[in-house]
């Protein structure tokens, strides 16, 4: 490196330090007040969306440039998972004697030796015919590593039909905005209003408006006064966690928690067992019965209910459990080993809080 760029570095990081805080922050992100409305209501909105700083603005920055978290390639390789179609025999031989059934319900297992055209090996040893079976795909889906300074609200595309924004809040989608919906895509969030019936929409580019029910939000949250180090904020209306060191968010992604019937509790919990696998069954007997092998990830925090990574769906920012926080396996494995550094109790084991709330009421069917 020359001289003459080192000394243009020296005079950049001078005037960098010089500037006011809002100034150094523009470096990080952007100022959103040119989209703002300077009253309530949808045309000042409106308005406001269309007016040339705030366009340039959108234009300058389309889309959060956030890292994202690395993948389980590892995990998502080595676990060969298959779905249970309904009940099932089992056998100790590929054709050999049946000596059980897999019972009628939401079942899956880990196969162990899947090389035969007919057979699947389960872990417990047993062979389920080929055709009771169908391979689960799991999710690819990864979280988003943040920068300790963010501040601005973000949006992820939870849309699975690709849609057409709208111009303006409450109106038809339109091809002329230009922008059609790719989900887990990220946005920006610029600005929002609420339409004469009542509905939140998000402005997330130049003359693009969605409703909020097509993304998942994320805005930072303040730190309760009772929680320190390390801690995971679980918004059940967003269906999104955020991780935190104290007050700074450093990741974020969306989950599936508790579906009516079967709601994850809110409240404030500790993570108080942390396993790399673990079986999940329950409600035997009942139309809703489940079994699960191998569940990877796992993370306790409220009895028996845990963060866990899910190889059986990929319908993330919805919820669908029956009490757990559903998550990618990539985005558990991240989660497990960030929280196996959390700061340490009296036991010498690891701390880490679990807020769990809603900012909004969600709307079921």
């Amino acid at each position: 490196m020359t001289r003459r760029w080192i000394s243009l570095m020296v005079v950049a990081l001078i005037v960098l330090a010089g500037m006011p805080a809002q100034a150094r922050d523009m470096q990080l992100g952007y100022d959103p007040s040119p989209c703002a409305a300077q009253a309530p209501g949808l045309a000042p909105a409106v308005a406001a969306a269309n007016s040339r700083a705030c366009l340039e603005l959108m234009t300058a920055f389309p889309r959060p440039a956030l890292e994202r978290a690395p993948l389980d390639a590892y995990s998502l390789n080595i676990y060969s998972f298959w779905r249970v179609k309904s009940a099932a025999g089992l056998y100790t031989t590929p054709g050999g004697e049946l000596v059980g059934q897999v019972a009628d319900g939401f079942n899956y297992v880990r196969a162990r030796d899947a090389s035969l055209p007919n057979w699947i090996q389960a872990t417990h040893g047993n062979w389920l015919r080929h055709e009771d079976v169908e391979l689960a795909q799991p999710s690819f889906l990864r979280g988003f590593v943040l920068p300790a300074d963010w501040r601005l609200p973000f949006a992820i595309i939870l849309d699975k039909t690709g849609i057409y924004a709208s111009l303006e809040p409450g109106g038809a989608r339109s091809p002329a905005s230009g922008f059609v919906t790719r989900r887990y895509e990220l946005v920006n969030i610029f600005a929002q209003a609420e339409d004469g019936d009542g509905h939140v929409w998000y402005l997330v580019g130049p003359r693009r408006w969605l409703r909020q029910e097509f993304v998942a939000k994320f805005a930072p949250i303040e730190k309760p006064p009772d929680i320190g180090g390390r801690w995971l904020a679980v918004d059940l209306f967003e269906q999104t966690l955020i991780a935190y060191e104290d007050a700074a968010p450093v990741f974020a992604t969306i989950i599936s928690s508790g579906m009516k019937n079967w709601s994850t509790r809110e409240g404030s919990f500790t993570i108080w067992a942390r396993l790399e696998n673990d079986s999940m069954r329950g409600a035997t007997g009942a139309p809703e019965a489940y079994a699960l092998e191998q569940v990877p990830w796992v993370m306790y925090f409220d009895g028996d209910i845990s963060l866990h990574g899910s190889y059986w769906h990929d319908d993330f920012g919805y919820r669908r459990s029956h009490g757990c926080v559903n998550l990618s396996i990539s985005d558990a494995r991240w989660l497990y080993e960030w929280t196996a550094q959390g700061t340490p109790d009296a036991a010498g084991e690891a701390l880490n809080h679990v807020l769990v709330y809603s900012s909004g009421v969600y709307a079921d069917g």
